[in-house]
């Protein structure tokens, strides 16, 4: 590789790394194993090694990877909180070893023992003491500043308020969340059809740190201490002791620390812990080997990312072979039909794997699965176990092809795949899987606005029973709704009123109320002013449907797949029984002065609201938009009005005030 190729690799790896430093260290949501991201690195610290004219000290091999998020108060951390240089192989750990003992001899250093640790797998954060008391508490951030998460380290209850002892002190510990705890954090997700953690160090760094601590209080978070950062008033020979000495303050340390005095000892612990860590009851990442001698360490001294007197063994993404048994499909509550792996139980990094997700069709197709297929599974660390081989040479030949379902598995109503869309969805309104979405969106503000009928009352009226579909909201009492709340009688009393005058709304909202995909609040308007009543649209074509403004062939053949659908025939009858209006209530007018024309509306008005505003120039065949554009004919500028004004001045675009508007309309 000449120098050329060379500057250009290295700045493709450094991008590369940035942004899954970024997805890691900032968002919390990370998008590749650990390994692959170690692997990236490694590139990236050969390269510039071998290059060392490009080394930049924005790279990430030169410095800490994460940033402060914002809402949070900066923290500059007294003493750095670096990384650690990791190694993959026990070659390198050796060659690191043997420079370690010959500055060593340099020095004529006696003590030459060292300490094996395990690499818990969570978020770093230093705690300050003073006089014994916590008083401060920050995440490693950019390992100079970092975010102050004081109040959310309080919830955790492993961590002293006080210590045994009035000394100022700074210690370094990894917030984690145990591999038991993890699992029933995603187990409850996944019943609540919530979106799984990745991993348990991303749920860990998720719950630290968030703006409201009631949330991390929630969460089952832990912590063990592994560095003295700083103390007063005391001194130590080594690491070992203050180890010790901080578990006698009421610290819960590194419970796995192994003192060794050579390399073959070293080896031994890296390769126990290897050994021992599918029954710990965290996860790890890696084993830590550290210099013992605290006066030794001061000699080795630090880079500015890393300390010399540290280095971290990173063990391989631990993969096993296992039996394809089956694959089922769950439905969520968005309607998202999932196929998920049904799999011969293998034990893999720590856990008994027996399913795994796979995503969609293409996923499937992409893999070349079959159902009775051996096939590769991984597990990085806690990351979520995923099918990474199939190994096609173990085929017998009996194996099966798999095809998603063509109907709902939970309704029977018709299963599509949209143009465009790789998920695969349930069309069925009153399927059992979708209900609880369906409802929150039925009643929501912008739909049927049933006021006082929020998502706990309906969590709350499924799990009774008392409703089994949307129309059942209609058919409720006064006894049922008040049997929820302990003196519920006047909340019931309110309900029920604001479910009477849900019945009244126009036919736009109900439209809305009913989900249709693709067809939101302006869509819905259009539509009721077209077709005047629910029959009248429900009969419509595709084709009829399309040639709308603003409504398209996709938007079209969403609408006339969905009211040809059974359960949809079946909810607008009950709909219409229960005495909810199905037609337009807007006066027909044929005043269109404004057809054709479209408008922007920005800033604060006056005498209307924005909304109120847009269904008046809608009423006279007029549009809105959201943005400027140079299709925009009019902006409707209010007080404090911002950049769409601005962007509208330049291209040029007529400003009308309040008072020129109402003009217009008069």
């Amino acid at each position: 590789m000449n120098k050329k190729q060379a500057k250009e690799k290295i700045q493709e790896l450094r991008k590369q790394v940035e942004y899954h430093a970024k997805k890691y260290y900032d968002d919390d949501k990370p998008e590749i194993s650990d390994f692959e991201y170690d692997m990236l690195m490694v590139e990236l610290r050969d390269l510039e090694k071998e290059f060392p004219e490009f080394i930049s000290k924005d790279s990430l091999t030169q410095k800490v990877g994460g940033q402060v998020k914002e809402g949070f108060t900066k923290v500059t951390h007294e003493v750095p909180l670096q990384s650690l240089q990791d190694v993959f192989s026990m070659e390198e750990v050796r060659e690191y070893i043997t420079k370690i003992e010959e500055k060593a001899e340099e020095n004529e250093i006696e003590n030459r023992n060292y300490v094996v640790e395990t690499k818990i797998d969570g978020l770093s954060a230093a705690l300050e003491y003073k006089e014994g008391k916590l008083v401060r508490a920050a995440t490693r951030g950019n390992g100079l500043v970092g975010e102050d998460v004081t109040e959310n380290i309080k919830t955790i209850k492993t961590i002293p308020m006080q210590l045994s002892e009035q000394i100022n002190l700074i210690v370094r510990g990894e917030v984690f969340i145990s591999k038991n705890d993890f699992e029933k954090m995603n187990q409850e997700r996944e019943e609540n059809q919530e979106e799984l953690f990745a991993n348990s160090r991303n749920a860990a760094a998720g719950s630290l740190r968030q703006l409201d601590s009631k949330i991390t209080a929630k969460r089952p978070l832990d912590i063990y201490i592994f560095n003295v950062q700083k103390i007063e008033g005391k001194q130590f020979n080594s690491h070992f002791e203050e180890l010790e000495y901080l578990s006698q303050l009421g610290f819960h340390v590194n419970p796995i620390r192994i003192s060794c005095c050579t390399m073959e000892e070293i080896e031994k612990a890296i390769k126990k812990i290897g050994e021992e860590r599918e029954n710990l009851s965290f996860g790890i990442d890696g084993a830590v080997v550290k210099v013992d001698d605290l006066k030794f360490r001061e000699i080795l001294g630090t880079t500015a990312k890393t300390p010399r007197w540290a280095v971290a063994y990173k063990y391989p993404p631990e993969r096993k072979e296992t039996i394809l048994k089956e694959i089922v499909c769950q439905v969520g509550r968005t309607g998202v039909i999932t196929p998920m792996a049904i799999l011969e139980p293998v034990k893999v990094a720590g856990s008994t794997i027996s399913k795994t997700t796979l995503h969609n069709e293409d996923f499937i197709k992409q893999k070349e699965l079959k159902i009775g297929d051996t096939v590769v599974i991984q597990k990085a660390g806690d990351v979520i176990p995923e099918i990474v081989e199939v190994k096609k040479e173990k085929r017998s030949g009996n194996e099966v092809e798999f095809e998603m379902p063509k109907v709902c598995p939970v309704c029977g109503a018709e299963a599509v795949r949209l143009e465009g869309e790789a998920a695969t969805r349930c069309t069925g309104i009153e399927c059992p899987a979708k209900l609880y979405r369906n409802l929150v969106h039925f009643v929501s503000r912008e739909a049927m606005n049933v006021d006082g009928l929020g998502e706990n009352i309906i969590a709350q009226l499924l799990e009774k029973g008392l409703i089994k579909n949307i129309a059942d909201i209609y058919t409720l009492t006064l006894e049922e709704i008040a049997s929820l709340k302990k003196n519920g009688k006047k909340f019931a009393q309110n309900l029920i009123d604001s479910i009477n005058k849900s019945k009244e709304n126009d036919l736009y909202r109900l439209i809305t109320a009913l989900g249709i995909r693709h067809v939101g609040t302006k869509a819905s308007k259009i539509l009721a002013r077209k077709y005047e009543n629910i029959d009248n649209l429900s009969k419509a074509a595709s084709e009829e449907l399309s040639r709308i403004n603003d409504i398209g062939p996709i938007v079209a053949k969403s609408i006339q797949e969905f009211f040809l659908q059974d359960q949809t025939i079946d909810l607008i009858e009950k709909l219409k029984a229960a005495g909810v209006n199905t037609k337009s209530l807007e006066e027909k007018g044929e005043d269109n002065r404004l057809e054709g024309k479209i408008f922007v509306l920005t800033g604060s008005l006056e005498k209307y609201t924005r909304g109120e505003a847009a269904n008046i120039i809608e009423k006279l065949g007029g549009k809105t938009s959201s943005s400027v554009s140079k299709k925009t004919d009019y902006v409707l500028a209010g007080e404090e009005a911002g950049s769409k004004l601005t962007k509208a001045q330049n291209l040029g675009i007529t400003i009308l005030s309040e008072e020129e508007f109402e003009e217009m309309i008069r």
